[in-house]
């Protein structure tokens, strides 16, 4: 055994941890329908006017605003009906004073035109049309270059291209986009005792949680996941484990963490690069360590699913999200009165899983090898190092799933 003889401060982890990591360089081009919450790499820039030519915003008649100046109920003004204009076709007659054009929504506006009554304002009778109500110069009417100017930067480097973004690509007619890659993170779980969902287990064996419990979690925040094969306890199965999980931008290590015997994925990755720190002062996942090798960032998380994937939410996930050039996740957290005291471990940083019973929140935390301990929850609450007890009713923020 290998005691741990010291435990950073959870906040002092998560400022090493993200003052380590870098945002990803390389970058790609690809299809605009595969680019939605991607990050664009480069700015996007207008070639050409949109809407590309002056249109009616609502049915009614293109005409020549001076002419209603003096419209009303009572005493209309009559124009003559010289066409009618429908999307994608342009028009073909010229409009004067005296004269109109019966006119689509989103259709491009007649030569001579400045204007566009309501139809709800008009009557026809023939080819002669009554304006009831005046309308000033380009009133109803969707002024060309009105949304996005030629030359115009339309969408910004470092912007996510949420759909309404992908929206201002497609109006400027582009089929592709460059956006950065999404970094690869290999998913490592270690251990002897570990086998695969679907085969049978013997004695002394479990089905391996963390590299779907994990994998999830990188996917959701703008990374891939790429699962490598569980590792035994053994120098030679974790050195080879780690040399092939060094193809990924990031690794993601499960077990091994801990102080025992078998615990020997540090010393795999102090033959290869520099453990940063090893030990926080965090219930549950105490164990987790932080290492570079070969300038890539490595998370070495405890093997118990609940630690792991405690500290997956509250150290990795901003990382994974700097690195892949998100901004900060944004989760739901609500306010809520706590529905049974919380002890809480001198010294240490607790994530605790709650329930939300009867607007209450309640504790839901079993055990760090218990993953129920989050199935079954709703969210966490994070109490600070410096409060030993939280009390029944106290206001708690719950962090969502």
């Amino acid at each position: 055994m290998r005691p741990f003889t010291h435990t950073i401060p959870f906040d002092e982890a998560r400022a090493i941890i993200n003052g380590a990591v870098r945002p990803i360089d390389r970058q790609e081009r690809i299809a605009l329908g595969e680019a939605s919450g991607r990050v664009c790499a480069a700015d996007v820039v207008s070639p050409r006017d949109v809407p590309p030519f002056s249109r009616a915003a609502m049915d009614g008649y293109a005409v020549v605003a001076e002419d209603t100046t003096r419209a009303s109920r009572q005493s209309p003004t009559m124009l003559r009906l010289v066409e009618r204009v429908f999307t994608g076709h342009p028009p073909r007659v010229p409009v004067v004073s005296g004269m109109c054009s019966e006119i689509a929504t989103g259709a491009p506006l007649p030569h001579g035109t400045d204007a566009v009554v309501m139809v709800e304002d008009t009557q026809i009778d023939g080819d002669i049309v009554r304006i009831f109500a005046a309308v000033a110069a380009r009133q109803n009417v969707g002024a060309q270059g009105a949304d996005i100017r030629a030359g115009q930067t339309a969408i910004r480097k470092g912007d996510v291209l949420t759909p309404s973004r992908l929206g201002a690509v497609a109006a400027l007619g582009f089929t592709d986009v460059d956006v950065f890659v999404r970094p690869t993170v290999a998913v490592l779980s270690t251990g002897n005792e570990l086998r695969n969902p679907g085969q049978s287990l013997a004695p002394g064996q479990i089905y391996d949680i963390n590299t779907y419990t994990l994998s999830a979690i990188v996917r959701n925040h703008g990374c891939v996941p790429v699962p490598f094969a569980t590792a035994e306890d053994t120098h030679e199965a974790l050195d080879g484990a780690i040399d092939a999980c060094l193809t990924c931008d990031v690794l993601v290590l499960s077990g091994g963490s801990s102080v025992g015997e078998r615990d020997l994925i540090l010393d795999a990755i102090r033959r290869r690069g520099e453990v940063v720190f090893h030990g926080i002062a965090l219930k549950p996942g105490k164990p987790t360590a932080f290492a570079l090798v070969d300038g890539k960032p490595v998370f070495a998380m405890p093997g118990n699913p609940t630690s792991c994937l405690s500290n997956a939410y509250v150290l990795m996930v901003p990382a994974l999200r700097h690195i892949a050039r998100l901004p900060p996740h944004r989760a739901g957290v609500v306010s809520l009165p706590l529905g049974q005291p919380i002890v809480s471990p001198a010294g240490k940083h607790q994530v605790c899983t709650v329930c939300i019973v009867g607007g209450e929140a309640m504790p839901a935390f079993k055990s760090s090898g218990d993953i129920t301990s989050m199935s079954q929850a709703d969210g966490y609450i994070e109490i600070g190092a410096e409060t030993d007890i939280v009390a029944k009713g106290t206001t708690v923020l719950v962090t969502l799933f």
